[in-house]
């Protein structure tokens, strides 16, 4: 049995990515989407989400390249007293895994930004995190944590097959090669973040498809993944958005590539392509509840 969770990071960031993320679930096959507790466009997104009930919201926890929830004098290692969080990824990276991370601190921010939706009225049926930060240790435990404070059951497993392309498909993209040897660099983790979950009790796919070809995604590598997808249940990150002005102001690296991913997530084919192969669409509720979609 093979099933896929669509999620659609980045809610809540700018107008235009709540509304091609709305695009993409209504008409298209985005099941589920991780809204941004700090995001310049939360009120937007919580009212579009209160539009979709099947949509299933979860929080993508920022403790990098953002603002935090609370007062930066609570949480001074992430954010060294200033407005925004201190680092990018990779000075967080190396400071997480030099000890160098206040796990009470990104416990209590990580609830302070799961609470911020539930206020709003949002059921959070999951958690992930910006950049995939919580697949470090010193990340994972706290935000498991806070996440089970918060009766959320659900975290994104932020480790992918083996083999998330075959190698023909890597070879045509040497744009890529970088970003798999990272991420198969960084598999040495999986085995105790699967530790941790289990412990916790936080229900977890079985893996995350997408994150390799982040910025890249177009119809090609969509219908290459889909026809490796192995047998369980898997998640498949995407992000998608409009490049209007707001996105162009901000700091983000993905801009065109985000309507290029609308257009793969919304194409009439997409769904047929995914029951052709086999593949159940499912959200992060139906997970929870090990129901697939209707």
């Amino acid at each position: 049995m093979r099933r896929l969770i669509v999620n659609a990071d980045d809610f809540g960031f700018t107008a235009g990515i709540n509304r091609a993320i709305a695009e993409a679930h209504t008409r298209g096959i985005v099941t589920s989407a991780t809204l941004m507790a700090k995001g310049r466009a939360f009120e937007n997104a919580v009212t579009l989400a209160k539009t979709m009930p099947r949509l299933s919201v979860g929080c993508h926890v920022v403790l990098i390249d953002g603002e935090p929830v609370l007062d930066s004098s609570q949480i001074p290692s992430l954010t060294a007293r200033t407005a925004a969080f201190r680092d990018g990824l990779r000075t967080f990276a190396a400071r997480a895994m030099g000890g160098r991370l206040n796990a009470e601190e990104i416990e209590s921010e990580a609830g302070a930004q799961i609470h911020r939706l539930q206020s709003a009225g949002i059921n959070v049926s999951h958690v992930d995190s910006h950049k995939h930060t919580h697949l470090f240790p010193a990340v994972l435990h706290p935000l498991l944590r806070a996440a089970r404070a918060c009766g959320v059951r659900a975290i994104r497993n932020p480790f992918g097959p083996r083999k998330p392309l075959r190698s023909a498909d890597l070879l045509k993209r040497p744009n890529l090669w970088t970003r798999y040897a990272e991420v198969r660099t960084l598999r040495l983790l999986a085995a105790k973040f699967h530790i941790a979950a289990n412990r916790a009790g936080l229900a977890t796919p079985d893996g995350t498809l997408g994150i390799v070809v982040t910025g890249a995604l177009d119809e090609k590598l969509f219908r290459a993944i889909a026809a490796i997808i192995p047998e369980g249940t898997w998640e498949f990150v995407c992000h998608p958005g409009y490049n209007d002005d707001d996105l162009k102001a901000s700091s983000t690296r993905l801009r065109e590539s985000r309507e290029t991913e609308l257009r793969v997530l919304t194409m009439p084919e997409a769904r047929e392509l995914l029951l052709d192969h086999g593949i159940s669409l499912i959200s992060y509720r139906e997970l929870l509840a090990g129901e697939p979609r209707a």
